[in-house]
């Protein structure tokens, strides 16, 4: 016979179990539009003068105007906008908005075809798709410059997944020369606009044109991701927190300006700091929050990574490389995976932080753990395991005293 008092533990822990699965089934993996949060009015933002000091990482969570903090997953995409605005206003300058009417796109051939009509002038860009065999729909990776980004093709081969390929210099080069890129002339009044803005502009452009031609595209866009790397890197963090249609973002080595926060990067070596980035990256005004000033900026990279959320993200660093900040990286990680811990979805954000290898050249070792997101977020295997917490360098960094005074009101570090 068996015991009572453990069979009621045994159906009370069953159905807490139920609950969880079911609450996580109910947050999507991928929405349909571009920014959830898009119907929102604008936070008001604070003039330089105006903003506080907070020393450690600013709290995900907390409302700008400090009124609280999210407690339920459905208040997530306004507080969702509200970062967005911050990163927009204090960084990279504002994401323009495109009406589906301003749009056309086609096939031709293994080429989507996208034209963007603004203000009388066009932009096309054009994205080669690589295919596996086989009718379709396919899901797909959007590469940074061609393929899988810096990613190992066969990853996707073997899975048959698609490519896309963005040329980024179609709409903004690499480094830009203010006023003289091809987005421009689209938005004459925009000098200020930072290539990661634009960029993912682009790649919005690109699943805006998926969706316009639709079947013929043999592109299934509810399992879309996007990777680069190094700088790249960056670019694909940028357009997967900014486009909530990706389902997956592979942020390999994205270093400071991506997955670093500022903040923490500060505290470093020879590594790449908010006042020694590229600023064609960036709007230039940003260059106010350099060094002891970084503490005034009212959000920080972790909060650009945990835009992503609740959809996948998996960030790749490489620690043999000063310049990238990893130790950053791993800090600012394990912050913005509070967030989707915060809703039950931990297995959706992971980072691995491998040393030993190449710069952009991904080791055999790494390998399991790119697999287990692309199996899971692209492919639907449930069953994969994607708890993917590696960084074994760095198991001595305290990157809780950057993260403790969340929910206390009181923005110290110790």
């Amino acid at each position: 016979m068996r015991h009572p008092i453990r069979l009621c533990f045994n159906v009370a822990l069953g159905a807490m179990l139920m609950l969880v699965a079911s609450c996580k089934q109910e947050i999507p993996l991928v929405y349909d539009v571009e920014n959830t949060g898009a119907e929102y009015a604008l936070p008001v933002l604070p003039t330089f003068d105006e903003l506080p000091v907070v020393e450690p990482l600013t709290d995900p969570l907390l409302w700008s105007d400090g009124s609280g903090r999210v407690k339920n997953f459905k208040d997530w995409k306004r507080r969702r906008a509200e970062i967005i605005r911050e990163l927009e206003h204090y960084e990279v300058g504002e994401k323009p908005v495109v009406p589906k009417e301003c749009i056309d796109a086609i096939m031709d051939g293994d080429t989507l075809k996208v034209k963007v009509t603004v203000n009388g002038e066009v932009l096309t860009i054009k994205a080669p798709i690589s295919y596996p065999e086989g009718e379709g729909p396919f899901p797909a990776i959007i590469g940074i410059g061609w393929g899988a980004g810096s990613l190992p093709l066969s990853i996707f081969k073997e899975r048959n997944i698609a490519t896309i390929g963005f040329n980024f210099s179609q709409v903004m080069s690499h480094t830009q020369k203010r006023g003289q890129e091809p987005i421009n002339k689209l938005y004459p009044d925009q000098l200020e606009m930072g290539s990661y803005t634009a960029w993912p502009w682009g790649v919005s452009r690109l699943i805006d044109g998926l969706e316009i031609v639709g079947a013929s595209s043999k592109i299934d866009i509810k399992h879309l991701a996007i990777s680069g790397c190094s700088f790249a890197g960056k670019m694909a963090l940028f357009a997967g927190a900014f486009d909530e249609r990706i389902a997956l973002t592979i942020a390999q080595e994205p270093g400071g300006g991506g997955a670093a926060a500022w903040r923490v990067s500060e505290t470093l070596g020879n590594v790449e700091t908010l006042g020694r980035t590229n600023y064609s990256w960036f709007k230039e005004s940003m260059i106010q929050f350099k060094e002891e000033n970084v503490a005034k900026l009212p959000h920080d990279h972790h909060e650009l990574c945990a835009l992503i959320a609740p959809r996948a993200l998996l960030v790749l660093g490489n620690p043999d490389y000063e310049w990238l900040a990893d130790e950053s990286g791993y800090v600012s990680c394990q912050a913005a995976r509070k967030v989707w811990e915060t809703f039950g979805i931990a297995d959706r954000m992971g980072f691995s932080f491998i040393d030993k290898h190449g710069h952009c050249q991904l080791p055999e070792v790494q390998y399991p753990e790119v697999e287990a997101f692309v199996d899971k977020f692209l492919l639907g295997k449930e069953d994969v395991n994607t708890n993917v917490t590696t960084a074994p360098m760095f198991e001595d960094v305290d990157y809780e005293r950057w993260i403790k005074w969340w929910g206390t009101g009181n923005p110290t570090l110790e």
